[in-house]
């Protein structure tokens, strides 16, 4: 990206967070308070403070002022800008030519300027303001026209031609009556823009609803505004004053405990309206991205930005966010009660912050368990992070613990970070695991059985911690204060994460059982057979020392075979089904195994027949080194079937 579109951008951003600061002051502003604050002050007798409707049209006017601000187009934005910032200066340079003609009546001196040297030092002062403002009113306008923005300059001349100073102060103020003028000209000539602008955007929009629709305008204008960053820069900085004003009213050095109550507080006092809380929302999802981000980068590097998931995103952080806010009516309470309640919510959001870096964290980690890398930097990042992840869950547990009274509600919070603390204890198992076979350098025949304890006891363990939440929360209801919510939240939490983990867990285990019985049910093969076949199993790549024969007639490792059992019922050669069947009915003929095979088992070992034929004879080495290779290969598949 050029330089000049990242200047566009920020523009594009910068420029339109006042908008939204001003509808947040506006939300904020009670116009019946206000006026009843004003009836008992001494401003009560102004005419403008009068009329009440008056203001509280000005109060709406305001919303569709801020409202137009905020989807103007960039171009027309910046010259919106630039035309106040020369009021402003205009305004500064009236003050200018003010003060210098209040400190001369003050010092009452006439004669020549040159010759008393405060009077030449208030001159040249007001002077080079005078002509700063006139040199950036012309810069900013982009028009050689300096003398525009000349009239303040009128007092000075008058001074340095001896007029009196009661004819001064006439000059001045003809000086900021023809400023006015010109403003008021400027205005009155720009006064069909606005409706020019409205004109041609209801046109554009009509058009884009009649081609594209709906919600290609929405999308547009959510890309165009780019109200995700907005509202993230807004919330920034209205967090950065809420600090600010703090400091800067206490002398005294905060204490840690006091620093946690302060920033929970100014979230707090951060999200009291609705603009304010969508800034958090965002917030929270752009910090959510930037760990998920540093997270695979700390895991991977640069390889982790060629592959994004989009569920780790911070998508899921900000609307979980959103959705608890919106429920516990967050931005009703006061601010001690927000503050307390946003350290329950934002528990809950690191908490699935923590569970998405499992995510990331886990298929990695056992990828490296199951590969051959050697590389010590890459299994110290994924088991340091590992060990993040099963030490901070359980802490944050145990931190919100001691600060709240543990009942249904905290149970059911603290329970996702036990889950996850159980899950990555679960990884870690099966990732040394997976190092112990690498040292030995050959594969354990039973390590599938291994595995799939470890995966069941740390499931069984998630199994009964969902329980346990359960029994608690009906605990509570019977013997305690029932509720609606409750029982339905008692009704979600066993419908998904007891009874849909006990059915998923179950037919995993049926899924197993007919494997085994399967594989029980299939002949083994002689030592003959195996001579005679002279081949490598077709899973996994290796020499075979035992195997067993499908009705089909194909040669498989066991192992293996149970493993693809587990995934379909089929041959994996020729795709006919395995049915379980006595070994008296299924054992082919023990010295010829090739004449039982089935037409594709005998294509097979034609084939494989004629290749062996037509290869020429290689040396051991070559022998050696192919052995090797396919060890290698089958090993690493092994591995990736258990995950």
């Amino acid at each position: 990206m050029a330089v000049k579109d990242r200047v566009e951008a920020v523009l594009n951003v910068g420029l339109r967070v006042p908008s939204i600061m001003l509808l947040d002051v506006l939300y904020r502003w009670d116009v019946s308070s206000f006026f009843q604050k004003i009836q008992r002050s001494s401003l009560s007798n102004n005419p403008l403070f009068q009329y009440k409707y008056l203001a509280l049209y000005l109060h709406y006017v305001g919303y569709i002022l801020s409202l137009v601000l905020l989807t103007l187009p960039r171009q027309h934005l910046v010259k919106l800008y630039l035309y106040v910032l020369t009021a402003l200066l205009l305004f500064a340079g009236h003050q200018v030519s003010r003060d210098y003609v209040r400190s001369e009546l003050e010092s009452g001196y006439e004669g020549p300027v040159y010759l008393e040297p405060l009077s030449m030092n208030r001159f040249t002062t007001a002077l080079i303001g005078q002509l700063v403002v006139c040199t950036l009113c012309s810069c900013v306008m982009q028009t050689k026209r300096i003398w525009l923005f000349s009239a303040h300059l009128l007092p000075l001349v008058a001074r340095l031609c001896l007029v009196p100073l009661e004819t001064i102060v006439f000059i001045n103020r003809f000086s900021m009556i023809f400023t006015g003028l010109e403003v008021i000209y400027f205005l009155a000539s720009n006064l069909l823009v606005p409706y020019n602008l409205a004109k041609t955007a209801y046109r554009e929009l009509a058009q884009v609803v009649e081609v594209y629709g709906l919600l290609a305008l929405g999308m547009s204008l959510w890309n165009q505004l780019v109200l995700p960053v907005l509202f993230m820069c807004f919330w920034l900085l209205l967090f950065a004053l809420q600090i600010y004003s703090y400091f800067s009213t206490r002398d005294q050095p905060t204490s840690r405990e006091r620093l946690l109550f302060l920033f929970l507080t100014s979230i707090a006092e951060c999200c009291s309206t609705p603009y304010s809380l969508l800034g958090l929302v965002f917030t929270v999802s752009f910090i959510a991205l930037g760990v998920l981000t540093l997270c695979k980068f700390y895991l991977q590097g640069y390889r982790a930005f060629m592959n994004d998931n989009t569920m780790h995103r911070g998508m899921t952080e900000g609307i979980t966010l959103l959705i608890l806010a919106v429920q516990t009516g967050l931005i009703e309470l006061q601010v001690i009660h927000r503050a307390f309640l946003l350290s329950i919510i934002l528990f809950i959001v690191v908490a699935s912050i923590l569970q998405s870096m499992l995510e990331i964290a886990d298929p990695i980690v056992l990828a490296l368990g199951a590969s051959r890398d050697k590389s010590l930097w890459k299994h110290f990042r994924a088991v340091s992070l590992c060990l993040f992840l099963l030490i901070f869950p359980a802490y944050m547990a145990y931190m919100i613990c001691q600060f709240f009274h543990m009942d249904f509600w905290l149970l059911i919070i603290i329970s996702s970070s036990i889950l996850t603390s159980l899950q990555v204890l679960g990884t870690l198992l099966i990732y040394v695991l997976f190092m112990v076979e690498e040292f030995r350098k050959a594969p354990v025949e039973n390590m599938d059985e291994v595995i799939y304890c470890v995966n069941g006891t740390y499931r069984l363990l998630e199994f009964l911690v969902a329980v346990c939440v359960v029994c608690y929360g009906v605990s509570e209801t019977v013997f305690g204060e029932w509720s609606v919510m409750g029982s339905t939240i008692i009704l979600v939490h066993s419908y998904y994460n007891v009874w849909l983990r006990a059915q998923l867990g179950w037919q995993s285990f049926l899924l197993r059982r007919d494997a085994v019985n399967k594989i029980k049910s299939l002949p083994a093969a002689s030592s003959t057979q195996l001579e005679q076949y002279n081949d490598i199993c077709a899973i996994c790549y290796q020499d075979m020392n035992s195997a067993v024969i499908t009705p089909c007639s194909h040669f498989f490792h066991a192992g293996c075979l149970k493993k693809w059992l587990y995934v379909q019922e089929t041959c994996p050669l020729c795709h006919s089904q395995l049915k379980s069947q006595s070994p008296a009915t299924s054992v082919p003929n023990q010295d010829t195994p090739a004449a039982n095979q089935s037409p594709a088992g005998q294509e097979d070992a034609t084939a494989n027949k004629k290749q062996d034929d037509d290869t020429p004879p290689d040396d051991g080495k070559e022998e050696e080194s192919v052995h090797i290779k396919k060890h290698d290969n089958g090993f690493n598949f092994i591995k990736c079937c258990y995950f």
